[in-house]
């Protein structure tokens, strides 16, 4: 149990696929301008990354190696068809909201990486648990992106003003705002990295 413990801890901590590993940023810099787009996308893009994990660790003993990629790329694509599809059902703002990104999915360097490098090498267990911590990471990188632009562009959090006032930093809610939080975060958290090490 401790080893799984450890292959969902690291996805948050030690291989944060956003601070650490830096994949997924278009997405990431695209999508955090609210903690509601924030939440989700980390959601979707962690329903991939279980699904498609899942499958991988199961199917791959049977996926000749010279068409593994493809095999991966169909097996994402179906669990980011069931969550686009869901979403229209049941979230159809929030589809509008993150509009192409969620099909973008299919190429996120994080859920192929994940295919590649873990699910195909490892067995279900492993690669369930490895999902659910990049998953998480990938939620809490964006959460924390999200919010820091949400309440300095707007001066709110999940849309609801916090009851007092300032005049925001429209800068926060464009491109560049995203560019300057994930810029500053990123160092921050190297120079946390250079400091324990």
């Amino acid at each position: 149990m401790g080893n799984l413990l450890k292959e969902f801890s690291k996805g948050i901590i030690k291989e944060n696929p956003t601070f650490i590993l830096a994949l997924g940023l278009c997405p990431t810099l695209a999508v955090s301008t609210s903690l509601i787009n924030g939440v989700g996308m980390g959601v979707a893009a962690t329903f991939v990354l279980i699904g498609s994990n899942v499958i991988i660790a199961l199917i791959k003993g049977i996926i000749p190696e010279r068409i593994r990629i493809p095999c991966y790329i169909v097996v994402i694509a179906t669990f980011v068809t069931i969550t686009e599809l869901l979403m229209k059902a049941y979230s159809p703002a929030l589809n509008r909201a993150l509009g192409i990104y969620v099909p973008l999915i299919v190429v996120n360097c994080i859920v192929l990486g994940r295919a590649e490098a873990y699910a195909s090498k490892e067995n279900v267990i492993r690669s369930l648990f490895d999902a659910l911590g990049m998953g998480a990471g990938f939620t809490l990188a964006l959460l924390l992106i999200s919010g820091i632009r949400e309440f300095l562009g707007s001066g709110t959090l999940f849309g609801h003003s916090l009851g007092f006032t300032f005049d925001p930093a429209s800068v926060f809610s464009m491109p560049s705002g995203a560019l300057l939080v994930i810029g500053l975060l990123l160092g921050f958290f190297n120079y946390l990295k250079q400091r324990k090490a």
